[in-house]
């Protein structure tokens, strides 16, 4: 990848990292997340345009809390600090942090001083989202405080002339109203970037690069056909074409038509070219899920499976050069390797190579890409939007939207209703508007009556979520005609199932998916 032009988040544990480096990249400037751990020289050598230290769970004055060189700030680098980032600035360069008479928790409204750079243009009272159990008392020597709320004397203070400025609340999340105008106006005004990070270019060095790396070599993609290994399988196809071989297992366990939909973007009519090898293991994966009813177990079965399956093609293949993987950069921030957050999952994607392949090297094509980059990626490279659209899906498929033992006919089952469900949202122009919606079958049975016929049959639950960054979630507000339409058409359209719910959890306590 090209040089850009690039602003580090340091990540002191905030729950929102990712989501900074995000809005940061919306603006169009690269970003990338970095522990505060991190070594001072490391900074440098990085030569970014800017620093922003993200929020925390800590408290700046506690023995342990997670702190940085006070050099940082003599870097002549411009830094923001939000929340925790905000409280250190002031607490190491001479401010006083101390527990707040009344914490600050949700949407809250800040008066600000419309002519600091960070507020140009941003209204003079603004909704913000407060989450702070401390405050800043006293700011640092030389700063001034720029925004208050009722509660809060320092919502915000600033060194223009140093480029070091600090927010109390949070501006990457949507509920700070104008929080994407103060993060544009820090990287654009403050930091004088130019705005080079263009998903058009990426793919176009990307392209480049990947074929001066490949040479002549052969390439081995598991192409899963998610969004993420379906664009890093559409880049490496237009990077060097045939040398790419991509296996697709079909495990019975899609939504459904989408194994057929794959097939037909990638297969021999599609209009990429490479070597595409579709293997229908349904049957296989069924027998080794039958019986099987507890979640993890599921989850390590069809793990297990895959490889076995991808092992027996590959070896069929011989050696290869190079194993792709469509790895994107929270698999890598979530897997520890990225960041200071606590790791969230083991992803299959990172950290440590298979050994049941034989090849050379790794290639990760998509690793700098957020999953909204990753979709706009695959719209440059001329994925249709079905695919580069879809919702999340989760590796073991519908076999965690089955409550209990997994068969061919309860998968069948949750198809349908899936399909219903996700065909009368976008019907009602919701489709957009929903983080995630999907349908789930219980292992419930009960009485009905269908006709003048009683039935014992499946329950089915409907979930849909709003979100901006899927650690916590809220239960979207369907319409009850939209829910009352949808039930209508499982009943009588999906066999088995006499009685549909939807699920108003949010997460927490519950997670986005069933099991």
């Amino acid at each position: 990848m090209a040089k850009n032009e690039k602003v580090l988040v340091v990540d002191f544990g905030g729950q929102y990292n990712q989501l900074v480096a995000r809005r940061v990249r919306e603006c169009g400037v690269y970003c990338e997340i970095v522990s505060y751990r991190v070594d001072l020289e490391a900074i440098r050598a990085e030569n970014p345009k800017g620093i922003i230290f993200t929020g925390g769970p800590n408290s700046v004055y506690t023995d342990g809390a997670p702190t940085i060189d006070p050099a940082v700030f003599e870097l002549g680098i411009p830094v923001l600090g939000l929340c925790y980032g905000c409280q250190l600035m002031m607490h190491l360069l001479g401010g006083h942090v101390c527990t707040a008479p009344e914490r600050e928790y949700g949407k809250t409204l800040v008066h600000v001083d419309t002519n600091s750079e960070i507020f140009h243009n941003v209204s003079p009272e603004t909704v913000c989202w407060m989450s702070h159990n401390d405050y800043v008392e006293t700011i640092a020597p030389g700063f001034t405080a720029s925004a208050y709320t009722g509660n809060c004397p320092v919502a915000a203070a600033e060194k223009p002339e140093k480029k070091l400025y600090a927010l109390q609340f949070h501006p990457e999340v949507l509920h700070t109203q104008e929080g994407k105008a103060m993060l544009s106006n820090f990287v654009y005004r403050v930091c004088g970037c130019k705005g080079d990070w263009k998903m058009d270019s990426f793919v176009e060095t990307s392209v480049r690069a990947l074929r001066e790396k490949i040479g002549s070599g052969k390439v081995l993609c598991a192409l899963s056909g998610g969004v993420d290994s379906s664009v890093a399988a559409a880049m490496l196809s237009k990077a060097v074409g045939r040398q790419l071989t991509c296996v697709f297992v079909d495990h019975g366990l899609l939504r459904k038509n989408e194994a057929e939909e794959v097939c037909t973007v990638f297969g021999p009519n599609g209009r990429f070219d490479m070597n595409f090898i579709c293997v229908n293991a349904r049957e296989r994966f069924y027998k080794k899920l039958a019986g099987v009813a507890e979640p993890e177990e599921k989850r390590r079965i069809i793990g297990e499976e895959f490889i076995r399956v991808f092992e027996e093609e590959a070896r069929k293949l011989g050696a290869v050069d190079f194993l792709a993987q469509g790895t994107i950069y929270p698999d890598v921030v979530e897997s520890g390797l990225g960041g200071e957050s606590t790791v969230i999952k083991s992803h299959h994607n990172v950290g440590g190579l298979p050994d049941y392949v034989d090849f050379k090297e790794i290639i990760e094509p998509l690793r700098d890409l957020f999953k909204d980059e990753t979709r706009q990626a695959g719209r440059e490279l001329g994925l249709p939007e079905y695919l580069v659209g879809r919702q999340p899906f989760p590796g073991p498929g519908l076999a965690v939207r089955i409550i209990g033992e997994v068969t061919p006919e309860k998968v069948a089952m949750v198809q349908d209703a899936d399909a219903i469900w996700r065909e009368e949202i976008a019907k009602a122009g919701l489709d957009r508007s929903i983080s995630q919606y999907y349908a789930a079958l219980t292992n419930m049975r009960s009485v009905g009556v269908m006709g003048d016929e009683r039935t014992y049959d499946y329950a089915v639950a409907l979930r849909a979520v709003t979100t901006t960054d899927f650690m916590t979630a809220e239960a979207a507000e369907i319409p009850w005609s939209l829910i009352q339409t949808v039930t209508s058409r499982i009943v009588n359209e999906v066999k088995h199932v006499n009685r549909v719910l939807y699920d108003c959890t949010g997460k927490p306590p519950a997670t986005i998916e069933f099991e």
